[in-house]
């Protein structure tokens, strides 16, 4: 029982003495605090700009967008769309086929390329 009880007291004395030494206050430079608080906080906002555009491309990416319908914000969810090709798009309605984005010469056809399983003509 004696042995029992002075590991005991032992372990509890170490634990005490790290969690003590842990709490000390450490001197730090506070120019480097504010550099390091910067740098955090540029990562973290990178990484949930990252998760963002994550649940927005899985959120999208099975979906079609009719083109005769479809307003700027559900056009702009198109991979790689710009606002100004978004307008063009609604301003050059009523489309017969998705086809008709090259032949009307609203997209390139590289661009046209990344969105042209995304994209239907409702009629």
């Amino acid at each position: 029982m004696i042995k029992i009880s002075l590991k005991f007291h032992s372990l509890a004395a170490a634990i005490l003495l790290a969690t003590l030494s842990a709490c000390a206050p450490q001197q730090q430079n506070p120019q480097e605090l504010r550099e390091k608080t910067a740098q955090a906080t540029a990562e973290m906002k990178n990484d949930a700009k990252a998760v963002a555009q994550g649940v927005r491309d899985g959120l999208t990416r099975d979906k079609t967008v009719d083109l005769n319908s479809a307003n700027k914000d559900q056009l702009l969810t198109l991979p790689g769309l710009t606002a100004a090709q978004a307008d063009r798009i609604i301003d050059n309605r009523p489309y017969d086929d998705p086809n008709d984005l090259l032949t009307k010469r609203i997209l390139p056809k590289a661009e046209y390329d990344k969105i042209a399983d995304r994209v239907v003509v409702k009629k």
